[in-house]
């Protein structure tokens, strides 16, 4: 058994000095002390690095056919009554949305900015008491209501029991309703009276809209709009100022669900109309975006970049609508960002590294410096015996 640990004590790559022998120099503390804060320094670096997750960033070409794209927006606009706000969409496969009232929710704010009242867009017409009947008369009771077209409808039975059916039925006939209290529906929905009341408001529409993946527009117009012969007009009715202030804060806009640590380019953007009426445009990349997170959590969403331009209106009509245009193209590449940890053994290796890196440096640092006093020394004593 002696023999074994004869053999071990052989392999002992550490051996051992009496501390007789010793030399301890105020150069080797010095050295000593700026090691021990470098090791400490390092090591509390590297430990931040091992709690906290890093973001692998990779580019791919996206081979997904198909697919929506999810937008987002709250947007305000602080002189343009609610009631003259559509919202429209279009895109290259063809495609189109005009004055889009699915899940868009509009807030008539007064001129300080302060809410008067929210509702969801379409909701909330009154109730018609003994409206005009198609066939001219008035409705009876126990009578079906089937309210007049006004030479607009395309078949015998086509009723248009509010204003709004009568608009479109309008639209589909390529005709502008330019006067509005000569219909009744609007009449007795107080169309006309609810622009004058709004006059001098602006208005907050907020909401979500489902587009296909492929490069289109969507866009808010003081106006209504329809479309005809592949051109998009609007209806400037006769209460309606020949000038449009589309000044607007756009609060959100976002492709998908937000992605952890990125900020939307046009989130709190804000616009001051100083010329007359024209369209501003937002031609906006959108770049599909998947993020895996650490916990196993994926969001597939999107990041857009963006540039805009301010169109004048003194092109002609059909040229520059009034209005704010947001040009959206998909990107073919996709971006793909997984938050990942250090492992623990990474760490302890690092930590290892900074222990054993630094104690070799400071040894040899001290070693020079301990060398070089002793030479000095060394030639002043040979000086003062010479």
């Amino acid at each position: 058994m002696e023999r074994v640990f004869s053999k071990l004590r052989n392999l002992d790559a550490y051996p051992k000095i009496n501390e007789d022998f010793y030399n301890r120099t105020l150069s080797g503390g010095i050295v000593t002390l700026v090691a021990s804060v470098i090791m400490l320094v390092l090591f509390v670096n590297e430990l931040g690095l091992y709690i906290h997750s890093y973001t692998e960033t990779q580019l791919v070409v996206d081979t997904s056919r198909g697919g929506k794209l999810h937008i987002h927006f709250d947007i305000t606009f602080p002189a343009v009554p609610c009631s003259l706000l559509s919202l429209d969409a279009r895109d290259i496969s063809g495609e189109e949305h005009f004055n889009i009232r699915h899940d868009i929710f509009k807030k008539r704010i007064d001129s300080h900015g302060s809410v008067i009242e929210v509702k969801q867009d379409g909701i909330g017409a009154p109730k018609i008491e003994r409206p005009l009947q198609r066939h001219g008369g008035r409705l009876e009771h126990n009578e079906t209501y089937c309210g007049s077209c006004f030479g607009a409808e395309t078949a015998d039975d086509e009723c248009c029991n509010s204003c709004e059916e009568v608009r479109e039925a309008y639209q589909k006939r390529g005709w502008g309703m330019t006067n509005p209290d000569l219909i009744d529906q609007c009449k007795r929905e107080g169309f006309v009276q609810k622009i004058k009341d709004e006059e001098g408001e602006g208005c907050n529409i907020h909401g979500s809209l489902e587009v296909n993946k492929v490069a289109g527009n969507f866009h808010f117009a003081a106006g209504k709009s329809f479309h005809q012969s592949s051109f998009q007009l609007f209806e400037f009715i006769a209460l309606q100022s020949d000038t449009y202030n589309i000044s607007h804060r756009v609060n959100k806009l976002a492709f998908g669900d937000s992605i952890p640590g990125v900020v939307n380019p046009l989130d709190g953007v804000q616009w001051t109309q100083e010329a007359q009426n024209g369209m501003y445009q937002y031609f906006l990349k959108v770049v599909p975006t998947i993020y895996k997170g650490v916990r196993g959590r994926t969001i597939d969403s999107n990041q857009f970049s963006v540039t805009e331009h301010f169109k004048g209106s003194d092109m002609g009509l059909f040229q520059s609508i009034t209005g704010v245009y947001f040009f959206y193209d998909p990107s073919p590449i996709k971006v793909t960002f997984t938050e990942e940890h250090v492992s623990f053994f990474h760490f302890l290796t690092n930590v290892c590294a900074i222990i054993g890196g630094v104690f070799t440096v400071a040894g040899i640092v001290d070693a020079f410096i301990y060398h070089s006093q002793k030479a000095i020394k060394k030639k002043v004593e040979l000086g003062k015996f010479g």
